[in-house]
Protein backbone atom coordinates (compact mmCIF):
# COMPACT_ATOMS: atom_id res chain seq x y z
CA UNK A 1 0.00 0.00 0.00
CA UNK A 2 1.49 3.31 -1.10
CA UNK A 3 1.43 6.62 0.72
CA UNK A 4 -1.57 8.03 -1.14
CA UNK A 5 -3.61 4.86 -0.72
CA UNK A 6 -2.69 4.97 2.98
CA UNK A 7 -4.01 8.54 3.26
CA UNK A 8 -7.16 7.74 1.32
CA UNK A 9 -8.01 4.66 3.37
CA UNK A 10 -7.38 6.01 6.85
CA UNK A 11 -7.50 9.80 6.84
CA UNK A 12 -9.66 11.01 3.94
CA UNK A 13 -12.84 9.90 5.78
CA UNK A 14 -11.80 12.22 8.64
CA UNK A 15 -11.44 15.30 6.44
CA UNK A 16 -13.97 18.12 6.70
CA UNK A 17 -14.75 21.48 5.14
CA UNK A 18 -11.68 23.21 3.77
CA UNK A 19 -9.60 20.03 3.63
CA UNK A 20 -10.25 19.53 -0.12
CA UNK A 21 -10.50 15.78 0.56
CA UNK A 22 -6.77 15.84 1.38
CA UNK A 23 -6.01 16.08 -2.33
CA UNK A 24 -4.25 19.46 -2.17
CA UNK A 25 -1.01 20.68 -0.59
CA UNK A 26 -2.90 22.74 1.97
CA UNK A 27 -6.30 23.58 3.37
CA UNK A 28 -8.47 26.64 3.94
CA UNK A 29 -10.46 27.61 7.01
CA UNK A 30 -13.01 30.34 7.62
CA UNK A 31 -13.28 32.03 11.01
CA UNK A 32 -16.53 33.34 12.48
CA UNK A 33 -16.85 37.13 12.41
CA UNK A 34 -15.09 38.82 15.32
CA UNK A 35 -12.87 35.84 16.15
CA UNK A 36 -9.13 35.26 15.79
CA UNK A 37 -7.06 32.15 15.17
CA UNK A 38 -5.40 30.18 17.99
CA UNK A 39 -2.76 27.62 17.04
CA UNK A 40 -0.91 25.01 19.06
CA UNK A 41 1.39 22.15 18.08
CA UNK A 42 2.50 18.98 19.87
CA UNK A 43 4.57 15.92 18.99
CA UNK A 44 4.26 12.46 20.52
CA UNK A 45 7.11 9.98 20.25
CA UNK A 46 6.87 6.23 20.83
CA UNK A 47 8.54 5.26 24.09
CA UNK A 48 8.42 8.82 25.42
CA UNK A 49 4.76 9.89 25.28
CA UNK A 50 3.16 6.49 24.78
CA UNK A 51 4.20 2.85 25.00
CA UNK A 52 4.47 0.68 21.89
CA UNK A 53 1.78 -1.68 23.12
CA UNK A 54 -0.73 1.02 24.10
CA UNK A 55 -3.96 0.64 22.08
CA UNK A 56 -3.90 2.54 18.79
CA UNK A 57 -7.26 4.12 19.60
CA UNK A 58 -6.08 5.63 22.89
CA UNK A 59 -2.84 6.88 21.32
CA UNK A 60 -4.94 8.76 18.75
CA UNK A 61 -7.18 10.22 21.43
CA UNK A 62 -4.26 11.26 23.63
CA UNK A 63 -2.64 12.94 20.64
CA UNK A 64 -5.75 15.04 19.98
CA UNK A 65 -6.63 15.68 23.59
CA UNK A 66 -3.21 17.00 24.60
CA UNK A 67 -3.59 19.59 21.87
CA UNK A 68 -7.20 20.30 22.78
CA UNK A 69 -6.03 20.98 26.33
CA UNK A 70 -3.74 23.72 24.99
CA UNK A 71 -6.76 25.36 23.37
CA UNK A 72 -8.80 25.02 26.55
CA UNK A 73 -6.05 26.82 28.47
CA UNK A 74 -6.47 29.79 26.13
CA UNK A 75 -10.26 29.78 26.19
CA UNK A 76 -10.45 28.61 22.59
CA UNK A 77 -12.66 26.11 20.78
CA UNK A 78 -11.24 23.76 18.12
CA UNK A 79 -11.91 24.26 14.42
CA UNK A 80 -9.57 21.73 12.78
CA UNK A 81 -6.17 20.08 12.91
CA UNK A 82 -3.21 19.02 10.80
CA UNK A 83 -1.77 15.55 11.37
CA UNK A 84 1.81 14.39 10.71
CA UNK A 85 2.62 10.68 10.86
CA UNK A 86 6.12 9.15 10.58
CA UNK A 87 5.86 5.35 10.48
CA UNK A 88 8.74 2.90 11.07
CA UNK A 89 8.84 -0.14 8.75
CA UNK A 90 8.62 -3.80 9.75
CA UNK A 91 6.76 -3.11 13.01
CA UNK A 92 3.23 -3.71 14.25
CA UNK A 93 2.03 -0.36 12.88
CA UNK A 94 0.15 -2.02 10.04
CA UNK A 95 -3.22 -1.65 8.31
CA UNK A 96 -5.16 -2.96 11.30
CA UNK A 97 -3.28 -0.69 13.71
CA UNK A 98 -4.03 2.43 11.69
CA UNK A 99 -7.66 1.39 11.25
CA UNK A 100 -7.99 1.50 15.05
CA UNK A 101 -5.96 4.71 15.20
CA UNK A 102 -8.34 6.38 12.72
CA UNK A 103 -11.33 5.18 14.77
CA UNK A 104 -9.92 6.98 17.80
CA UNK A 105 -9.50 10.17 15.79
CA UNK A 106 -13.03 9.87 14.40
CA UNK A 107 -14.59 9.43 17.84
CA UNK A 108 -12.89 12.50 19.27
CA UNK A 109 -13.63 14.56 16.17
CA UNK A 110 -17.30 13.85 16.84
CA UNK A 111 -17.02 14.46 20.58
CA UNK A 112 -15.24 17.81 20.26
CA UNK A 113 -16.79 18.92 16.96
CA UNK A 114 -13.80 19.51 14.72
CA UNK A 115 -12.13 17.73 11.80
CA UNK A 116 -8.94 16.91 9.95
CA UNK A 117 -7.65 19.54 7.53
CA UNK A 118 -4.46 17.93 6.20
CA UNK A 119 -0.93 17.01 7.18
CA UNK A 120 1.94 14.82 6.06
CA UNK A 121 2.94 11.15 6.08
CA UNK A 122 6.53 9.90 6.00
CA UNK A 123 8.60 6.90 6.93
CA UNK A 124 10.71 6.84 10.08
CA UNK A 125 13.88 4.82 10.76
CA UNK A 126 12.63 4.53 14.37
CA UNK A 127 10.35 5.16 16.28
CA UNK A 128 6.71 6.05 15.46
CA UNK A 129 6.34 9.84 15.60
CA UNK A 130 2.97 11.61 15.62
CA UNK A 131 2.42 15.34 15.40
CA UNK A 132 -0.66 17.56 15.49
CA UNK A 133 -1.06 21.25 14.83
CA UNK A 134 -4.47 22.26 16.12
CA UNK A 135 -6.36 25.33 14.99
CA UNK A 136 -8.99 27.00 17.11
CA UNK A 137 -10.68 30.34 17.45
CA UNK A 138 -11.54 32.78 20.20
CA UNK A 139 -13.22 36.16 20.25
CA UNK A 140 -10.70 38.88 19.43
CA UNK A 141 -8.77 39.96 22.47
CA UNK A 142 -10.23 37.27 24.73
CA UNK A 143 -7.51 34.61 24.64
CA UNK A 144 -6.48 33.61 28.16
CA UNK A 145 -2.85 34.29 29.10
CA UNK A 146 -0.28 33.25 31.70
CA UNK A 147 1.01 36.71 32.63
CA UNK A 148 -1.90 38.47 34.35
CA UNK A 149 -1.89 36.97 37.86
CA UNK A 150 -1.95 39.47 40.73
CA UNK A 151 -1.15 39.16 44.45
CA UNK A 152 -4.32 38.18 46.27
CA UNK A 153 -5.62 35.91 43.50
CA UNK A 154 -6.52 32.35 44.39
CA UNK A 155 -4.92 29.37 42.61
CA UNK A 156 -7.41 26.80 41.32
CA UNK A 157 -7.20 23.50 39.48
CA UNK A 158 -9.84 21.48 37.66
CA UNK A 159 -10.40 17.76 38.14
CA UNK A 160 -7.84 15.77 40.12
CA UNK A 161 -4.07 15.38 40.07
CA UNK A 162 -1.56 12.55 39.90
CA UNK A 163 -3.60 9.85 38.18
CA UNK A 164 -1.80 9.95 34.84
CA UNK A 165 1.73 9.81 36.20
CA UNK A 166 0.74 6.85 38.39
CA UNK A 167 -0.99 5.31 35.40
CA UNK A 168 2.31 5.23 33.56
CA UNK A 169 3.91 3.51 36.55
CA UNK A 170 1.10 0.97 36.51
CA UNK A 171 1.74 0.32 32.82
CA UNK A 172 5.42 -0.23 33.64
CA UNK A 173 4.51 -2.71 36.38
CA UNK A 174 5.72 -0.53 39.24
CA UNK A 175 2.39 -0.38 41.09
CA UNK A 176 -1.10 -1.87 41.13
CA UNK A 177 -4.05 -0.20 39.41
CA UNK A 178 -6.97 -2.17 40.77
CA UNK A 179 -9.83 -0.41 38.97
CA UNK A 180 -7.89 0.72 35.88
CA UNK A 181 -8.60 4.41 36.54
CA UNK A 182 -4.93 5.37 36.69
CA UNK A 183 -4.09 3.68 33.38
CA UNK A 184 -7.14 5.26 31.75
CA UNK A 185 -6.09 8.74 32.91
CA UNK A 186 -2.61 8.19 31.47
CA UNK A 187 -3.93 6.96 28.14
CA UNK A 188 -6.89 9.29 27.60
CA UNK A 189 -6.82 12.73 29.28
CA UNK A 190 -9.90 14.94 29.58
CA UNK A 191 -9.37 18.38 28.01
CA UNK A 192 -11.53 21.06 29.64
CA UNK A 193 -12.92 22.43 26.39
CA UNK A 194 -16.04 24.58 26.72
CA UNK A 195 -15.36 26.62 29.85
CA UNK A 196 -15.94 30.37 29.34
CA UNK A 197 -13.35 31.89 31.67
CA UNK A 198 -12.50 35.21 29.99
CA UNK A 199 -13.21 38.06 32.39
CA UNK A 200 -13.21 35.63 35.32
CA UNK A 201 -9.68 34.24 35.66
CA UNK A 202 -6.53 36.36 35.58
CA UNK A 203 -4.24 33.65 34.16
CA UNK A 204 -4.54 30.10 32.87
CA UNK A 205 -2.56 27.18 31.48
CA UNK A 206 -2.89 23.42 31.40
CA UNK A 207 -0.88 21.06 33.59
CA UNK A 208 1.27 18.99 31.26
CA UNK A 209 4.71 19.04 32.94
CA UNK A 210 3.66 18.84 36.59
CA UNK A 211 1.86 21.12 39.05
CA UNK A 212 4.94 22.78 40.57
CA UNK A 213 6.65 23.47 37.27
CA UNK A 214 3.53 24.78 35.57
CA UNK A 215 2.71 27.02 38.53
CA UNK A 216 6.25 28.27 38.10
CA UNK A 217 5.49 29.33 34.53
CA UNK A 218 2.57 31.47 35.68
CA UNK A 219 4.60 32.90 38.56
CA UNK A 220 7.51 33.81 36.29
CA UNK A 221 5.39 35.27 33.50
CA UNK A 222 3.28 37.29 35.94
CA UNK A 223 6.15 38.40 38.20
CA UNK A 224 4.57 36.94 41.34
CA UNK A 225 5.02 34.05 43.78
CA UNK A 226 2.61 31.17 44.29
CA UNK A 227 1.97 29.32 47.54
CA UNK A 228 0.29 25.90 47.36
CA UNK A 229 -1.15 23.80 50.18
CA UNK A 230 -0.58 20.07 50.07
CA UNK A 231 -3.74 19.19 52.02
CA UNK A 232 -5.94 21.04 49.52
CA UNK A 233 -4.81 19.12 46.43
CA UNK A 234 -7.63 17.15 44.78
CA UNK A 235 -6.53 13.51 44.84
CA UNK A 236 -8.72 10.51 44.12
CA UNK A 237 -8.71 7.53 46.52
CA UNK A 238 -6.70 5.57 43.93
CA UNK A 239 -3.99 8.26 44.09
CA UNK A 240 -4.14 8.74 47.86
CA UNK A 241 -3.45 5.03 48.26
CA UNK A 242 0.02 5.57 46.74
CA UNK A 243 0.75 8.97 48.30
CA UNK A 244 3.14 7.77 50.99
CA UNK A 245 5.38 5.88 48.56
CA UNK A 246 5.04 8.11 45.48
CA UNK A 247 4.43 11.61 46.89
CA UNK A 248 7.03 13.41 44.79
CA UNK A 249 5.90 11.66 41.63
CA UNK A 250 2.26 12.57 42.33
CA UNK A 251 3.03 16.20 43.11
CA UNK A 252 5.48 16.73 40.26
CA UNK A 253 4.34 14.31 37.58
CA UNK A 254 2.90 15.54 34.32
CA UNK A 255 0.20 14.43 31.90
CA UNK A 256 -2.72 15.65 34.05
CA UNK A 257 -3.96 18.06 31.35
CA UNK A 258 -6.16 19.81 33.89
CA UNK A 259 -6.58 23.57 33.87
CA UNK A 260 -4.52 25.63 36.31
CA UNK A 261 -5.97 29.11 36.80
CA UNK A 262 -5.59 32.12 39.06
CA UNK A 263 -8.67 34.08 39.98
CA UNK A 264 -9.40 37.31 41.89
CA UNK A 265 -11.46 36.83 45.06
CA UNK A 266 -14.33 38.85 43.60
CA UNK A 267 -14.62 36.41 40.69
CA UNK A 268 -14.43 33.11 42.60
CA UNK A 269 -18.19 32.59 42.67
CA UNK A 270 -18.37 33.14 38.91
CA UNK A 271 -15.53 30.64 38.38
CA UNK A 272 -17.27 28.01 40.46
CA UNK A 273 -20.60 28.65 38.73
CA UNK A 274 -19.05 28.33 35.27
CA UNK A 275 -17.37 25.05 36.20
CA UNK A 276 -20.53 23.70 37.83
CA UNK A 277 -22.52 24.51 34.69
CA UNK A 278 -20.09 22.33 32.69
CA UNK A 279 -19.89 19.63 35.41
CA UNK A 280 -16.16 20.28 35.85
CA UNK A 281 -14.83 19.87 39.42
CA UNK A 282 -12.58 22.71 40.55
CA UNK A 283 -10.58 23.19 43.76
CA UNK A 284 -8.80 26.17 45.32
CA UNK A 285 -5.29 24.92 46.11
CA UNK A 286 -3.28 28.07 46.85
CA UNK A 287 -2.80 31.77 46.49
CA UNK A 288 -0.76 34.33 44.60
CA UNK A 289 1.57 36.60 46.57
CA UNK A 290 4.22 39.19 45.94
CA UNK A 291 7.66 37.76 45.28
CA UNK A 292 8.92 34.99 43.01
CA UNK A 293 8.83 31.22 42.71
CA UNK A 294 6.53 28.47 43.93
CA UNK A 295 6.29 27.04 47.45
CA UNK A 296 4.20 24.09 48.58
CA UNK A 297 3.43 23.87 52.31
CA UNK A 298 2.69 20.64 54.17
CA UNK A 299 -0.04 20.22 56.78
CA UNK A 300 2.20 21.84 59.41
CA UNK A 301 2.87 24.87 57.22
CA UNK A 302 6.44 23.83 56.43
CA UNK A 303 7.81 24.07 52.87
CA UNK A 304 8.17 20.77 51.04
CA UNK A 305 11.52 20.08 49.37
CA UNK A 306 11.70 18.31 46.02
CA UNK A 307 14.54 16.83 43.98
CA UNK A 308 13.23 18.43 40.79
CA UNK A 309 10.53 20.84 39.63
CA UNK A 310 8.76 18.66 37.05
CA UNK A 311 9.13 17.04 33.63
CA UNK A 312 11.98 18.22 31.40
CA UNK A 313 12.56 17.07 27.81
CA UNK A 314 16.23 18.14 27.88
Amino acid sequence: MGEFDFIARHFRPLAGAGAMELRNDGAVMDLPAGEELVLSSDTMVEGLHFLPDDPAKTIAQKLLRCNLSDLAAMGSRPRGYMLNVSVPPHRHYDEAWFTDFAKGLAEDQKTFEFHLLGGDTTGSPSPLVLGVTILGSVRKGEALRRDRSQPGDGVWVTGSLGRATLGLQARLGALEDEDGSLTQAYRVPTPRIGLSLYGIVSAAMDISDGLIQDCGHIAEESGVSITLYEERLPLTPAVQKHLAQHKERILLGGDDYELLVTCPAAKEAALQAQCAAQSVPITRIGEVREGAGVTMLDEEGKPLRFSRSGWQHF
